[in-house]
């Protein structure tokens, strides 16, 4: 199943380390980071289960749960989190699904056979509160993850949903923004950017980041 912007996430019942998941109801009215991992006890996932852990405020600022997949079971996970407080000395302190029947690795096209035969590459879905799919990241079993810019991403969703504006490149938190090219009138222009813009071409305006 090929998963795109906009769908709608599909919804499952599984099992995890914190007891049964029923996706829909679990992720209620939050932001929702999933993301898979080819195995337990595997080096990079484990130094990136240990970054998710301690990035908690930061996603519990931004209205996000994390929940992480992999292939192995229950007993697995417990065995192999106890080795993630201790490497990266910090607490999992959220769910990894048990998705020993390929559920859900199948539900979100996780499986790339032509990359790993019957494990789960790393793959990223950003899903927000409506449940839609709002971005999609598929990294090779051999690269870690930068979970800053999935942070950054999240940062420009929420953002952008919020005001009339695009994120330039490289964007963070307080740079200038990109004003839509569809936002023409320029009295709501003024009323909603009051510190101004400047415009580079007459499709290329930016302004202050407008909840700063």
């Amino acid at each position: 199943m090929t998963l795109r912007l906009g769908d709608t996430a599909p919804d499952f019942t599984q099992q995890s380390s914190t007891g049964e998941i029923r996706f829909h109801e679990w992720a209620g009215d939050h932001w929702v980071v999933l993301f898979s991992h080819p195995a337990d006890f595997t080096p990079v996932c484990t130094t990136e289960l240990g970054y998710t852990a301690r990035l908690t405020d930061e996603f519990a600022r931004r209205n996000v749960k994390v929940l992480a997949v992999s292939v192995d079971p229950v007993e697995s996970h417990h065995r192999w989190i106890e080795d993630i407080n201790e490497t990266q000395r910090t607490r999992v302190n959220f769910p990894i699904l048990a998705d020993a029947d390929r559920k859900v690795a199948t539900l979100y096209d996780m499986i790339h056979p032509n990359a790993l035969a019957n494990l789960t590459v790393r793959t990223v879905f950003v899903i927000d509160p409506a449940k839609k799919i709002r971005l999609t990241l598929t990294y090779p079993a051999s690269t870690g993850r930068n979970f800053n810019e999935i942070l950054r991403v999240i940062d420009s969703l929420q953002l952008t949903d919020h005001h009339k504006v695009a994120t330039p490149a490289n964007w963070e938190q307080g740079d200038e923004v990109v004003i839509v090219p569809s936002l023409t009138d320029e009295a709501e222009i003024a009323q909603r950017f009051p510190k101004g813009y400047r415009a580079l071409r007459p499709y290329l305006r930016l302004t202050p980041q407008p909840d700063r």
